[in-house]
């Protein structure tokens, strides 16, 4: 009896440690049981770095891994087994691939949105009605970003050059180089010219600097309460001589043209004139004899 229960537990042990290595395997190979993942497929021009078990993410999140890679003519197709059943991305979405940290690590595929959020009711990627509705659904094929390498990128540069070589790009450059030279020297020649016009213009920049200090002065002077008074005062006496003048100027007139005056004064300049000649007669010819 002992016997029997010793070889019965040998027997179990056996059976768990073949159904655990079996899972292990399964694990290891991307097998879930009961498991309620999905699958897209995404075509990359360059996979390189990309393998199987390599992580996908959605916005640093890792939702699930890279079951296959496939070769093809014309692009290399990878499926993407994703873990999240209610993930619910909006199309169109592109896969990229990335390094983990900014100082390299592993290649991972990274999920990316360009859609508009989606509606509340919209279906999940695994329903029936899915396809259609701007859903990234199961079975799905989009786009893959490759990851810039050292190679692709100097293959690009190779391609650039060649490029602006074919459409004479280099001497058109030559010659803007050369254009922009002649006008760094134009504009160094008119930077001296404006130099030495300014050095002309001070002297009469000075001049005007000075004259606006005089004037300052005068205005400041001008405002002196003092200067004021003194101002109008003189405007005071100015009008009333003027007044004065005018007034003797008005009498003058008056006896210009008073006909009795002017003819007493004629007849007392006349008989004036009489008395000094019967005064002093004048002398004759013979006197002077």
């Amino acid at each position: 009896m002992r016997r029997s229960f010793r070889d019965a537990l040998v027997g179990f042990s056996i059976i768990g440690g073949i159904v655990l290595f079996g899972g292990s395997m399964l694990w290891l190979r991307g097998v879930r049981l009961n498991s309620r993942s999905w699958s897209i497929k995404a075509n990359f021009s360059d996979a390189s770095g990309l393998a199987e078990r390599s992580p996908v993410v959605y916005r640093g999140i890792l939702i699930g891994s890279v079951s296959e890679i496939t070769i093809k003519p014309d692009t290399v197709q990878a499926t993407l087994e994703i873990d999240k059943s209610d993930l619910r991305l909006t199309n169109p979405v592109i896969a990229k691939v990335v390094k983990s940290s900014l100082l390299g690590g592993d290649v991972q595929v990274a999920l990316e949105s360009k859609g508009d959020p989606l509606q509340v009711n919209a279906p999940m990627p695994q329903a029936e009605n899915c396809s259609g509705q701007g859903v990234l659904c199961r079975g799905d094929v989009i786009d893959g970003l490759s990851l810039t390498s050292i190679s692709s990128l100097t293959a690009a540069i190779e391609k650039l050059i060649s490029s602006a070589e074919n459409e004479g790009m280099v001497t058109h450059l030559v010659d803007s180089t050369k254009q922009f030279d002649r006008t760094q020297k134009e504009l160094e020649d008119l930077i001296l010219q404006a130099k030495l016009e300014m050095n002309r213009v001070q002297p009469i920049i000075s001049e005007i600097t000075q004259a606006s200090i005089h004037i300052k002065n005068i205005l400041a002077a001008i405002d002196n309460p003092t200067t004021l008074n003194d101002i109008q005062e003189t405007a005071s006496s100015t009008r009333s001589l003027t007044k004065q003048i005018d007034s003797i100027g008005e009498e003058v007139n008056k006896m210009m043209n008073d006909e009795e005056l002017m003819n007493a004064v004629r007849n007392v300049t006349i008989g004036l004139g009489e008395l000094f000649n019967e005064l002093y007669p004048p002398k004759t010819q013979s006197s002077y004899r």
